[in-house]
């Protein structure tokens, strides 16, 4: 039987030391191949299996290089997440520092960029590696609370030997990961750890609720931009004939002319002033405007027969689609939910009904209105090439899928039946 994250927090909350030494019992068996007095939780599983595969060492601790402070530096005044500090404060450091917790925030790649609380508990940080600059990805240190929330897109709390490496399972954490809600693109991690006495089990949805507070604040200053922005084209836009939009640096419209309104626009990564083609727009020009774009069509949008689409999911979490050919090529990076529908859609080319890709992800045909609502995101930006009724790429393109080495790794943090499937290689992939 497997622990359950009830289980594991229930149990820790009543008597610490018991279950981690449950745990490491857990933890032993499973680098060992030996029998568990249980198994372990699923997410925990599924991490060991990947770190296992990325040659981490359980037995000694691998610390990469610190980040330069000038780096570190740099990265903070980059980053969204500079802008959702004030949020995570006020929801996790009052409390955090009277239950002898830190607050750590890392970016996407696990770098730890801000980290607040208990003095004591820093001092313990220190000792662990736990420091600013440092690399917490999962295939560097092994599972954690910012490591592994950002391979599987969703919260995890880590106590004791769940950690992989012997040197953290003194350690517990809970981290979830933070999402722009522009694009779907993982901004970064925060995550609240301490010494182990210090495990409760209202933690993780404590953390996981004030991670959703700063998604909705970058929601909130996201409309106030595009309210700016479409200040500045409602002059622009009322002297112009035909069809024509402004959109912000992502592609979010803020304002149309002489067409039915896009939501969104897919730009060029780097946009510049000219004639562009543009996936559901058409042959246009693009200018630069305020902090956007004034996008002007010159024609109707038609698919291009000889298109190559190129759907990469070789990364850990960095998927994308890319359009070769013809008079534009263009590329974009994919929401976790985009890169399972399209790979199931190249795995089906002769296609699926919105009930079959609910059975796909979800196990649940009945889940057609959430299918239909994300196809239609898709559509939005890939529309030329897919046809519907069934959903299916187009007869004449060709579809190259860009696979992980290890099947293994296919979208790691996906739980849709149909992946799960073909990680395990019970389907062909494409």
């Amino acid at each position: 039987m497997a622990l359950s994250p009830r289980d594991v927090t229930q149990f820790a909350a009543v008597d610490t030391a018991r279950a981690a030494r449950m745990l490491s019992e857990v933890r032993s068996a499973k680098l060992s191949g030996g029998r568990a007095p249980v198994a372990p939780r699923p997410v925990i599983e599924q991490s060991w299996d990947r770190v296992l595969r990325s040659g981490v060492d359980p037995e000694h601790d691998f610390r990469s290089g610190l980040l330069a402070p000038e780096e570190v530096r740099r990265r903070r005044e980059a980053s969204a997440l500079r802008h959702v500090l004030p949020v995570l404060r006020e929801g996790l450091l009052s409390v955090a520092d009277v239950a002898h917790h830190i607050m750590v925030v890392a970016d996407d790649e696990g770098r730890v960029l801000w980290r607040e609380g208990s003095a004591r508990v820093l001092r313990k940080a220190d000792g662990l590696g736990f420091e600013i600059g440092a690399d917490w990805r999962e295939e560097v240190v092994g599972t954690n609370g910012i490591g592994t929330p950002a391979v599987t897109r969703r919260p995890v709390q880590v106590f004791a030997s769940e950690h992989f490496v012997r040197s953290q399972a003194t350690w517990t954490c809970a981290g979830a990961p933070i999402t722009d809600p522009r694009s779907g693109r993982l901004l970064g991690v925060v995550d609240v750890s301490g010494p182990l006495e210090t495990m409760h089990p209202a933690t993780l949805a404590w953390v996981d609720s004030v991670a959703r507070l700063a998604e909705a604040r970058l929601r909130e200053l996201h409309v106030r931009s595009l309210e700016r922005l479409r200040a500045v084209a409602a002059p622009v836009l009322a002297r112009l004939d035909g069809r024509a939009l402004v959109a912000d640096r992502e592609g979010w419209t803020a304002a149309v002319t002489g067409m039915p309104y896009l939501d969104r626009v897919v730009l060029p990564k780097s946009p510049a002033a000219g004639p562009r083609w543009l996936p559901a727009f058409g042959a246009c020009t693009v200018e630069p405007l305020g902090e956007g774009w004034l996008v002007r069509a010159a024609g109707e949008p038609v698919p291009r027969d000889d298109a190559r689409i190129v759907l990469d999911l070789g990364q850990p979490r960095r998927w994308s689609v890319r359009v070769l050919g013809g008079a534009e090529d263009w590329a974009r990076e994919l929401s976790p939910r985009h890169a399972e529908l399209l790979y199931l859609l190249a795995v089906h080319r002769a296609g699926r009904s919105a009930a079959e890709l609910a059975e796909d992800v979800f196990g649940d045909p009945a889940r057609t209105v959430t299918v239909r609502a994300e196809m239609s995101r898709v559509r939005r930006y890939l529309g030329a090439y897919l046809e519907h009724r069934p959903y299916r790429f187009c007869e004449d393109a060709e579809v190259e899928v860009v696979l992980p080495d290890d099947p293994r790794g296919l979208l790691p943090h996906s739980t849709a039946p149909a992946v799960a499937e073909h990680r395990a290689g019970a389907l062909p992939a494409p």
